[in-house]
């Protein structure tokens, strides 16, 4: 039995859909802007299906589409990064509890870093992806996914340390 490529789509969206959203939430953080680009991403994979390598894993593959919606999102606003008063004001939904401290202290530390090195840490620490997986998604060699992620962790833990 083979499966409609609609049928098969369906399957994909179902099974990535969330953590693509969450993924491109944690870059973009507006709602409305990861609502937005995640279904961008899901348009682009769905044109481009045909495309994805072999070499290439099909999550790895479709993180990548997330991410360059994502970054195409925030050049939209004309920015790289946010400030970090104006990235926790756009937390006013409820992207969090703001009663737990721990979480607006992660947050806050993760804003606050290199676009790499939250990046390689999103994808690592959240969606525990591998680090060649990581490599795939921001273009880089699998050493570099590896210390962007262990400087991310390093600067993480000062911050907060520091913010206590």
């Amino acid at each position: 039995m083979r499966l409609q490529p609609e049928t098969g789509f369906r399957m994909l969206l179902a099974k990535y859909k969330e953590p693509i959203y969450w993924h491109i939430r944690r870059m973009v953080v507006n709602h409305d802007d990861a609502q937005d680009a995640t279904q961008e991403a899901f348009v682009r994979v769905f044109r481009h299906f045909r495309q994805c390598k072999s070499s290439n894993t099909l999550r790895g593959w479709l993180f990548t589409i997330a991410t360059r919606e994502a970054l195409r999102m925030l050049d939209q606003r004309k920015t790289d990064t946010l400030s970090l008063n104006d990235s926790i004001a756009l937390f006013a939904d409820d992207y969090f509890n703001h009663a737990d401290q721990v979480a607006v202290q992660l947050q806050k530390a993760i804003l606050a870093l290199p676009h790499k090195q939250q990046l390689a840490f999103n994808l690592r620490y959240y969606d525990e992806l591998t680090y060649a997986e990581i490599a795939t998604v921001a273009g880089c060699s699998e050493a570099a996914a590896k210390a962007n992620y262990h400087i991310a962790k390093e600067k993480i833990v000062k911050y907060i340390q520091s913010n206590d």
